[in-house]
């Protein structure tokens, strides 16, 4: 099985958003000349507007079907936190502090029980990003939700700050940089459309572990040194390293995929490609690094959650990854 087959094309996907980013792309020039006018294009982990000798950054994004794991389960807390790491973790890519949140919320009925557990991970996941939750939006949509009255669809925006000299864009990305992962928590928030199909429904609580919030590790890094590249693994796995700079690639030497990978991969027949460009595989974040920082970095990011030295930066344009098993694949 693939993604694609599984209901997520993400070739058609891109193509549609093209459609729609064209006529964004004009927009940034209403700004020109004001406060607010954007600073670098689209595609980035988070946009950019600027603000003198600071930026906001803004983000907006949502946890998917993974909302069905949760109903299936009657189990949202843990959709709480994935809200808000999916969120926060784009704001820091630019070297931003996330600073606040809002959400939206559409269900096709009101129930006090599903807000309240929902409540508690978005508080949970703003302690750990520390940021603020000043508004948001619930919707009664039942036209617009499946389920037996317990549709429910989750969106949020984080806002985070920058000084413009501190921003983070991968521009500096050079030749032999260092490629550090920090492990995830499990699959986080993208590809559950395939993995619910092939993972048996008494292992579904597997899925449901909530998101690693990178936001403590990576503001203590940028208090210590200036990463040249900084990547939340989300959707197309590895291949969000490619969203850096144009013509830069990458030599990784991956560890062990966590087991819920492997249970994935096993029951769906998936192939190695396939898995790491469409899943995380263990590794929730990248931090890239010029050489003589990579020491002090590796020793710093592993006091919060487990870092791997994973490889360097290459000008091949493309990622070439040696798996565990002894293959090696090209994405």
């Amino acid at each position: 099985m693939d993604y694609a087959s599984s209901g997520v094309d993400i070739r058609k996907e891109e193509e549609a958003v093209s459609s729609l980013a064209a006529f964004v792309a004009q927009t940034h020039a209403l700004r020109q000349g004001k406060v607010g006018a954007p600073l670098g294009s689209l595609g980035h982990f988070s946009g950019l507007v600027d603000l003198g000798d600071r930026a906001l950054a803004v983000s907006t994004d949502g946890v998917g079907t993974k909302i069905l794991v949760g109903r299936e389960l009657q189990r949202y807390e843990t959709l709480g936190v994935d809200l808000m790491a999916m969120n926060v973790n784009d704001i820091i890519c630019v070297g931003a502090t996330p600073i606040t949140f809002v959400d939206a919320i559409s269900v096709q009925r009101p129930d006090s029980y599903v807000m309240e557990r929902l409540g508690e991970g978005l508080l949970r996941g703003a302690r750990e990003a520390d940021v603020a939750i000043v508004g948001g939006e619930t919707a009664t949509v039942p036209e617009l939700l499946s389920g037996d009255g317990d549709g429910i669809d989750l969106m949020g925006t984080a806002i985070g700050i920058v000084d413009k000299d501190k921003i983070i864009s991968g521009d500096e990305i050079s030749l032999g940089d260092v490629v550090l992962g920090i492990e995830s928590s499990g699959i986080h928030s993208n590809g559950l459309t395939l993995a619910r199909k092939v993972i048996p429904k008494e292992s579904y609580y597997l899925l449901l572990e909530p998101t690693r919030i990178y936001v403590k590790p990576v503001l203590d890094l940028l208090e210590m040194c200036r990463p040249t590249g900084l990547v939340h693994i989300t959707g197309s796995g590895l291949l969000n390293l490619l969203r850096l700079k144009k013509g830069v690639g990458f030599s990784l030497e991956m560890p062990h995929a966590s087991p819920i990978f492997q249970a994935i991969q096993h029951f769906g027949e998936v192939s190695d490609e396939e898995m790491y460009k469409t899943f995380n595989m263990g590794i929730g974040f990248v931090v890239i690094v010029r050489p003589e920082d990579a020491e002090t970095a590796h020793r710093l990011l592993n006091k919060h959650y487990p870092t791997f030295k994973l490889g360097t930066v290459t000008d091949t344009g493309s990622i070439e990854a040696a798996l565990p098993s002894g293959r090696t694949i090209t994405l």
